[in-house]
């Protein structure tokens, strides 16, 4: 019998992915490939740098707070120059290149020192096209589809984001763990990226007309986002403090018995997760309403990284890798999204500049607090602190939820 449910879903699908610009589709597979490229190489980084460079756990937060902060700083500053410019697409070719043509650095590095210059060199690259390419689809998109289409975006990506992991598992295992092999040919997708932006990607000509330019940062300026983009602000700051890089849950991944050549594939699951709910969660959004999706997505956090605290066996981690993954669909694009429907259209680089700001300015404390609590009081404490920071976001945005339930 034909399902008229089904039919009537499939529908609705079709109509939001028609709705939805090329534009769109580009940058997703654009990131798609770059995740792959990028990947390859996060995904066995830790442990590269522990088992191979002799490194400990708190040189492993150290680099990874440096670099993330690094990118996010960078993004206030790309997003602003984007407004001010009119332009975005240059801005994201050069931050996508960038972060291509420093991944040679992984392959020949011999210290803990060349792999944070590694780091940093890609996440300046990162820090340069991250706001560029978010507003870049608010500009290409309607309202109605933003959820979709910040979804679609997403679940692309981490499609990147499973296959890398998955390449770098299968190069690991046929290589005897070359890890340096691994980082060579983590290029070859990231100059596939760069290539499709540039033929592949057209602006919008309301970023190309923009007259009487003023600076973003001016107060009048700022003070136009609004009281509750900056809340949102507050609340990514806030949660993010307790979010430190996943470089820990690999770490943790090996503590509960799942072995170096495996480690790689709890990535893979992590974000099968993400891609297959991002897309779908980011339409029933644009039906329902954000807001309470959102909150769900952290409280999901919070629950995962208690899991996480408490672990004892492989299947166990495995699971949770799975749930850490659906918290990403929940949150990822709907807080994108909320932030596109907030703000003036003028202000879009710039916003998305500053909410990645506070996301960088979080991630550094984050992971030197996370790698110091597991040095001196072990893992459990890592993870339970990084659970209390994601409740004390979800208050945050509850007590102000008037300020979102209709966007």
């Amino acid at each position: 019998m034909i399902d008229v449910a089904e039919i009537g879903n499939m529908q609705l699908k079709n109509k939001f992915l028609q709705k939805i610009p090329r534009t769109v589709w580009v940058l997703g597979f654009v990131s798609l490939l770059t995740d792959i490229s990028s990947e390859m190489i996060h995904s066995v980084l830790p442990l590269f740098l522990v088992s191979v460079l002799g490194a400990d756990i708190l040189t492993v937060g150290i680099i990874e707070g440096i670099a993330e902060a690094t990118a996010s700083i960078l993004k206030v500053f790309s997003g602003v120059l984007s407004d001010y410019l009119g332009h975005r697409k240059g801005l994201a070719v050069f931050g996508y290149g960038l972060s291509t043509f420093v991944k040679p650095l992984f392959a020949v590095a011999t210290s803990p020192t060349g792999v944070l210059i590694a780091r940093f060199g890609d996440r300046i690259g990162k820090g340069i096209r991250v706001a560029p390419r978010d507003a870049l689809v608010a500009d290409s998109t309607n309202a109605e589809v933003r959820g979709a289409a910040y979804g679609l975006r997403q679940s692309l990506d981490t499609i990147g984001a499973f296959l890398g992991p998955l390449a770098a598992f299968t190069l690991m295992a046929a290589s005897q763990n070359n890890f340096r092999l691994v980082f060579w040919l983590a290029l070859i997708p990231g100059f596939f990226a760069v290539a499709l932006l540039t033929v592949g990607v057209r602006e919008p000509t309301t970023t190309q007309t923009q007259e009487n330019r003023s600076n973003p940062l001016q107060w009048e300026a700022l003070r136009s986002l609004g009281k509750g983009y900056w809340l949102l602000v507050a609340v990514a700051l806030l949660f993010n403090l307790g979010n430190s890089s996943n470089a820990f849950l690999l770490l943790r991944a090996e503590q509960t018995g799942i072995s170096a050549s495996l480690i790689p594939l709890t990535l893979v699951v992590m974000n099968i997760a993400y891609s297959f709910s991002a897309y779908p969660i980011g339409i029933l959004s644009d039906r329902v309403g954000k807001f309470w999706l959102l909150v769900g997505g952290f409280l999901l956090y919070a629950l995962v990284y208690l899991g996480f605290a408490f672990v004892q066996t492989p299947w166990q981690t495995w699971g949770l890798f799975a749930l850490y993954g659906l918290h990403l669909g929940m949150s990822q694009g709907l807080l994108l999204a909320l932030v596109a429907n907030s703000i003036p259209t003028n202000l879009r680089g710039t916003a998305f500049g500053f909410l990645n700001l506070a996301v960088g300015l979080a991630l550094l404390p984050a992971s030197l607090l996370a790698g110091g609590l597991w040095q001196t009081l072990g893992a459990e404490a890592t993870f339970i602190t990084g659970s209390l920071f994601a409740i004390a976001a979800v208050l945050l945005l509850v007590i102000n939820r008037k300020k979102y339930l209709q966007i």
